[in-house]
Formats: structure tokens, sequence, C-alpha cells
């Protein structure tokens, strides 16, 4: 694979049995991942297959996609959910369709003034053939960054990692460091759509192989990257903390109160890590562990309060970062 070839990620929600349809399915957890390679583009596909019963899945699938294919055939406090989502995560480029089961009029007054208004409305039928009319997106961001979703120990290879390089580009024998971990590691070879390729660019979904690490030093949400704990370093707008402030914005749709000393998950990125609220004004969260951020990162810099255990919408709302 040449490095002429370039990547698009889409996330399916609704009625996820449709990312069938788009591409050759990969690796299944909690997330199921589909992909193909057609003029040299690699289109990949994610569902978050463990949602509804978590809405960890989620908002993780969200954070792998620069696309959203939401394809609805009901309307539900489910479906509330992913408009809430993706919304709170400021997706505005995406594709709306529904089947004819769906209220039409209730449907568009569920996305009024969400970032679903502005989606291209489509049918079924043609949603393939707007995929194919996709430019690549592209990002200002130039250093090194790759989001790691899934980790593995291989046998004959050692720990391979699967993410999506959202800044920069990743090469063989880079030397890039694991956080929170703060561990370095070298990339032994690079694998875009199983084949070995020695670079990968922006959006770049890869498999990497890796020395220095263990997989279970690797956690879903880590990131690599070019990194030193010095302020002279390329990387200083990242930060390792388990104290945030927070400006913070309750959603209207979480009806439950929100009081010092309640347990949440905090969700950035692809981390979603436990959290107590330490005070409310400023909005101040206690981590359990350490997390990754980043203000000058679209994917690092929106922090989202998860209650998974809430009987109605499990969204509480979501906020930046004013410091740590």
């Amino acid at each position: 694979m040449d490095s002429s070839v370039s990547s698009t990620n889409f996330v399916v929600l609704g009625d996820q049995s449709i990312a069938s349809t788009f591409g050759k399915k990969g690796t299944q957890t909690d997330l199921c991942l589909y992909d193909k390679k057609e003029s040299k583009i690699v289109r990949t596909w994610v569902a978050p297959t463990g949602f509804p019963d978590k809405i960890q899945p989620l908002f993780q699938a969200i954070g792998l996609a620069e696309f959203v294919i939401i394809h609805l055939n009901t309307l539900d406090r489910f479906t509330g959910e992913q408009i809430v989502a993706l919304d709170l995560l400021g997706k505005k480029s995406g594709f709306l369709s529904n089947t004819f089961d769906v209220d039409e009029t209730r449907l568009s007054a569920m996305i009024k003034g969400t970032v679903l208004e502005n989606y291209t409305k489509t049918t079924l039928d043609t949603i393939h053939q707007k995929i194919m009319q996709i430019t690549p997106a592209s990002t200002q961001n130039k250093k090194t960054l790759v989001i790691i979703d899934h980790c593995f120990d291989v046998k004959g290879v050692g720990t391979v990692i699967l993410g999506r390089v959202t800044g920069g580009t990743v090469s063989q024998y880079d030397t890039l460091t694991l956080l929170p971990a703060g561990v370095d590691v070298t990339v032994k070879s690079i694998q875009m759509h199983d084949e070995t390729v020695p670079q990968a660019g922006v959006f770049a979904r890869v498999g990497l192989s890796l020395k220095g690490v263990k997989p279970d030093q690797v956690n879903r949400g880590d990131i690599l990257c070019v990194y030193d704990d010095n302020n002279n370093n390329s990387n200083n707008s990242i930060k390792i903390s388990n104290k945030l402030v927070v400006d913070f914005t309750q959603t209207p749709y979480y009806k439950g109160d929100i009081t010092t000393n309640q347990m949440y998950l905090v969700s950035i990125g692809l981390q979603i890590k436990a959290a107590k609220i330490s005070s409310t004004n400023p909005f101040t969260l206690d981590l359990e562990k350490s997390i990754v951020h980043d203000t000058t990162h679209d994917t690092l810099s929106t922090v989202v309060l998860l209650k998974p255990e809430s009987d109605g919408i499990r969204i509480v709302g979501s906020g930046s970062i004013i410091c740590d």
C-alpha cells in the first residue's frame, strides 16, 4: 500500500446492522469494525454494538470517526442519547435516513437545534453512493498522535495496538510515548487494511506492532505521541491530570441532581474514567485514574459526564477544561 492512500472513518448509529453492507467485518468487541479499500481510499465503519446496553461504547465509537451515518427505524430514548452525544461532541458531518415507520415530524423536533439538523438527508438505497462522494477530511494538527481502541498479544509478534492517527504521521521505527502511562515504545511495523506500510498519515486506521510495552499496560483511549514532560517538548499542550476544572453545562434531558461527592464517568476521547465531583463552583472533578487531555485537539478537548445507572438519559452534560 503506497503512501498516497488516505482514510475515511464513519460511525454507524441507529440501525447498526447496515454496517455489514459497507465493508468486510474485522475486529469485534463492544465495537465492531468493517473496512473496504477502493480507489486509494480505505474506508472504515465502526458500530457501537455494546450500545444501548452500555453508554460507553457510543462515545468511543463516535470518537473514532470523522463522519456519521445514522439510519433510524424507531424513535426512543436511545435515539435521544445518540442525538445528544453527536451534538455534544460536535459531529457536524453526517448522513441521516429513516424508515417509513419513523414519524418525521417528531424526528424533526428531536434534531432541531442540533448538529443533525444539517446532516445530509438521504435514503438507505442511496447512502452508498453518498459515501463514495466524500473527500477524506484533513486536520490542522501536525503533531503525531494515535488514539488506541484495541490492544492484543499476537503470537510471534508481541504487542499490537489498533488505533486511529488523529494528527501528523507515524512511521516505522518511530519512538513514541504511551500516555498516560508515560512508557516509551518503538513502532516495529505498521499495517493498514492488512498491508504493511512504512508510514501512515492523519486519520489512517492502523495496526502498530510495538516494542517496549505489554498489552496489560495499554487501555482503550490511551494515546501514542512524541512527548516528554519538560516544557520544551513539541506536544506541551498535552496534559495528564487526575483533577479537572470544567466549564460545565448540564444537558436539559438529564433529570438528576448534581451535587458534590457524587460519582460519575468522565469521557474524553475514547478514555472513560471514574470521577467524583469535589466542587460545583468551580465545577471540579477528581478522577480515580489519570486522564489525558489537550485543549488544542478536537477529540481530547471535550469532557462529557456520564451516569450509566440512570433510569433516564445517561448523559449528564459536557464542557471544556478550564485548568487541571
